[in-house]
């Protein structure tokens, strides 16, 4: 397996997903997870484990979609965990990641809400 660039800082893991995806690469996209992590995603469902969230990036990536790079909003970090988030380009709802500073000082995905969107109302 390559040796895939580490997120050192929590703001990293948001443009190593978006250059990692564009590439086609779902083991370098699970590689940003830890190995417990969960995704709510599909939509309505959760997705726990660095194995199942690869094979769903598999998937995912089958039809070469591309990813834009969004801009982030002020991470918040409090010790070794941190929320990032970004706003979609639509502008409609928010993603949100949960992260962890590993042992070797990298920072890895804990919890993923790659797509929320408020209740039409």
């Amino acid at each position: 397996m390559p040796e895939h660039e580490k997120a050192m800082k929590p703001e990293d893991l948001t443009r190593l997903f978006v250059e990692r995806a564009n590439a086609g690469d779902a083991a370098g996209l699970a590689a940003l997870y830890e190995e417990e992590a969960v995704m709510a995603y599909p939509p309505g469902s959760v997705t726990t484990g660095r194995e199942a969230i690869r094979e769903l990036f598999e998937k995912m990536l089958a039809d070469a979609p591309r990813f834009e790079p969004e801009q982030p909003l002020p991470t918040l970090v409090r010790g070794d965990i941190a929320l990032t988030s970004t706003p979609p380009g639509d502008g409609a709802g928010a993603r949100a990641q949960v992260v962890r500073r590993q042992p070797d000082g990298s920072w890895l995905r804990l919890i993923d809400q790659p797509e929320f969107r408020p209740p039409a109302g």
